[in-house]
């Protein structure tokens, strides 16, 4: 049995990576999928941020996930405040709708 390598754990997160920014030109119509991508984009830097503390032998690389993990709770929650908001006035969470403004 083969252990995991340090190249799969960065083929894994620059396929998620990926995934999130193509998720973000593809799709730019429904703000919660952007919310999502977002979040998946961060959780692909944590994954290498571990890989590389593990394989590295440093506990430095973990401890900043848990601020990058803070952070990212935090906008997820203002950003769905805010979706909750605009909902709320102007029925739609399309973005081409959210052009209030726009000077």
């Amino acid at each position: 049995m083969t252990a995991i390598a340090l190249s799969d754990y960065l083929i894994l997160g620059a396929l998620l990576f990926s995934l999130s920014v193509a998720g973000l030109f593809i799709n730019r119509k429904n703000i919660i999928i952007l919310l999502m991508c977002i979040e998946l984009m961060l959780l692909a830097v944590n994954l290498n941020f571990i890989a590389f503390s593990h394989f590295a032998g440093d506990i430095a690389g973990q401890i900043f996930v848990f601020f990058i993990l803070t952070v990212a709770a935090a906008e997820a929650a203002i950003g769905l405040a805010i979706l909750v908001v605009l909902f709320r006035n102007m029925s739609t969470i399309n973005v081409a709708d959210l052009d209030q403004l726009k000077g």
